[in-house]
């Protein structure tokens, strides 16, 4: 297990091993996710937007600009 230890200024280093495990370097984004109350997942937010192309599979039908507007409408709404 590797470990790395907080600073004064909550800050870590994370470990070479880890950086190279996730192709990480300096500057890179990342994330902390929550998968459950007390417990976050570590990921690299470096992957370009264009290597999510395909990830959720083909779209079932193309939607318009102005049912997307709607939709954002109303589901904004209903948040408040």
């Amino acid at each position: 297990m590797t470990t790395a230890t907080i600073s004064s200024k909550g800050q870590i280093t994370i470990p070479a091993e880890v950086r190279h495990a996730l192709h990480v370097d300096t500057g890179d984004r990342v994330e902390f996710v929550e998968v459950e109350p007390g417990r976050y997942e570590f990921v690299a937010a470096n992957r370009s937007v264009t290597e999510l192309k395909g990830m959720f599979g083909v779209a079932k039908r193309v939607v318009s600009i102005d049912e997307m507007n709607l939709a954002i409408a109303t589901q904004g709404a209903a948040a408040r």
